[in-house]
């Protein structure tokens, strides 16, 4: 009689001395239903990546991380930005050990939920990032990356919210055209090495791509990979899509034009039939909406803008339309006419999933700048922007399908102050740049956390401007959910299903 037999054996008696009590005492099958719904806890652990921020060397970078206060976390945990590094490549060339040193001291640690963490970085050789955030300082965890470029292709200001890892990313807004170098950055931060294809999509459909399938990103790597190798077409407005065939990856585009400076292109969110880019800087000079259908269907599109006042239909583009399988694009000028506002796109007909985003400029001649917002989620139960400065900082709330009320909480600043909230009323179908709180008694930056009070959707972004020699250097970051909880079912014991 082998092992297995013996064990399975052993395991009966042990359920037969279980339910021999359980046999004489079934439940009542009249009992109520004492069942409960799922309950929302702190998630015990949160990955992000953080891609290379520049190759220039004038390039000045800080990293902002910071966990809001979550009640229900762990007491205890550890958050830590360390390097991203190839061990296979570094072993490769005798440098193993040199790069796992480089590794271990962590770019930023964080001391406490509710302050913010600060590092910084400088020139064009810093590494990508990998994160991890576990215990009382997972729920939440934000890090903002943001990098000064004084001249050069990109010259601005560049910001990115660090990326969770994940296997499917779109993103309509990226160019190929002489002017524009966009680099699509993927990030592993697993133990294996991740697999992905690089699909564009231009104006009659899908491009000839030359190196764009089974891409390799090694474990605990990044590529960048610029864009125009992949196909010898020139557009002006295309969508990439990034597919990861195998393992896991944080993907980023970075946008850098000749003349009018550069940003990161976050993924949009997922296709849908309805979608909101929040957060149009009300001294927008030109506004240029992008969007693509990635199913079977053509998509028409009305076109609103929700301003401070209310919903309102721009002259001249009051629907668009958007072909399978293609990216469709249009001018919108300066739609905002001096008042902030925010994109709404619903259907005109039959809902059909798209992806969207917006590329604004500001400042004018030799002066402008450019920066990306893409269609974004809600807000949901919670989001937090790390990395705003005492002047400089805008946040933008809509909501567009019904009055909502919202808490804003600033936080302590990383060096020093107190945190503060106030409570904001958004009107229906409105876009409200709100006058920020400021912590008592600030030094450092702080972040912001925005906490909907009502049931009803609001969509943010935030609004970083620097003025460096005299340019007007801008980057908007989206607030989606912070997917600081999850729902975890209610389980209680039942010995009854062991007899059947």
């Amino acid at each position: 009689m082998n092992r297995t037999t013996l064990s399975l054996i052993a395991g009966t008696a042990a359920l037969a001395a279980v339910t021999g009590f359980a046999t004489l005492q079934q439940p009542d099958a009249t009992a109520p239903d004492t069942a409960k719904t799922a309950a929302e806890l702190p998630v015990e652990r949160t990955s992000l990546v953080c891609p290379s921020p520049s190759t220039s060397d004038l390039a000045e970078t800080s990293y902002t991380a910071f966990t809001p206060v979550t009640k229900g976390a762990d007491g205890d945990g550890t958050a830590e930005l360390t390097a991203a590094t190839d061990d296979s490549a570094a072993a490769a060339t005798g440098k193993a050990t040199d790069k796992k040193k480089a590794a271990a001291k962590p770019v930023l640690t964080p001391k406490a939920p509710g302050t913010p963490a600060v590092g910084d970085t400088t020139g064009g050789d810093a590494p990508a990032l990998l994160g991890t955030a576990e215990g009382k300082f997972a729920p939440g965890w934000t890090v903002q990356e943001t990098t000064q470029v004084a001249a050069g292709t990109g010259r601005g200001l560049q910001g990115l919210t660090c990326g969770a890892p994940d296997t499917e990313f779109w993103f309509p807004g990226v160019s190929t055209v002489a002017d524009r170098t966009d680099y699509v950055h993927l990030t592993n931060p697993d133990d294996s090495a991740a697999v992905v294809d690089i699909e564009l999509y231009g104006k009659e459909g899908a491009l000839a791509t030359t190196a764009g399938e089974d891409i390799t990103v090694p474990a605990h790597s990044s590529e960048p990979i610029l864009l125009s190798t992949l196909t010898s077409e020139k557009q002006e407005d295309l969508t990439v899509h990034v597919n990861v065939r195998s393992g896991r990856v944080g993907a980023a585009v970075q946008a850098l034009d000749e003349k009018l400076g550069g940003d990161w292109l976050a993924a949009a969110t997922d296709p849908a039939g309805t979608q909101v880019i929040p957060g149009i800087p009300k001294d927008a000079t030109a506004v240029r909406l992008i969007a693509y259908a990635p199913g079977d269907a053509d998509a028409d599109l009305k076109v609103q803008l929700a301003s401070p006042s209310g919903l309102i239909t721009p002259a001249g583009h009051e629907t668009l339309h958007v072909k399978a399988g293609m990216t469709a694009s249009v001018d919108l000028g300066d739609v905002t006419r001096g008042e902030s506002g925010s994109l709404v796109l619903t259907p005109t007909g039959q809902s059909v999933p798209v992806v969207a985003a917006v590329r604004v400029l500001r400042g004018k001649g030799a002066d402008q700048e450019s920066a990306f917002i893409s269609a974004t989620a809600p807000v949901g139960t919670r989001a937090s922007a790390a990395d705003n400065r005492a002047k400089g900082s805008t946040l933008s709330l809509t909501a567009p399908k019904g009055a909502a009320k919202v808490k804003v909480t600033a936080s302590a600043g990383s060096g020093g102050g107190t945190a503060v909230s106030k409570t904001y009323t958004i009107k229906a179908g409105t876009t409200q740049d709100v006058e920020l709180p400021v912590p008592t008694g600030l030094k450092g930056t702080y972040a912001l956390t925005v906490e909907p009070l009502t049931a009803t959707p609001v969509y943010a972004s935030r609004t970083l401007a620097v003025t460096q020699d005299g340019v007007p250097g801008f980057t908007i970051q989206t607030l989606p959910d912070d997917r600081g909880t999850v729902a975890v079912p209610q389980a209680d014991e039942d010995i009854a299903v062991l007899q059947k």
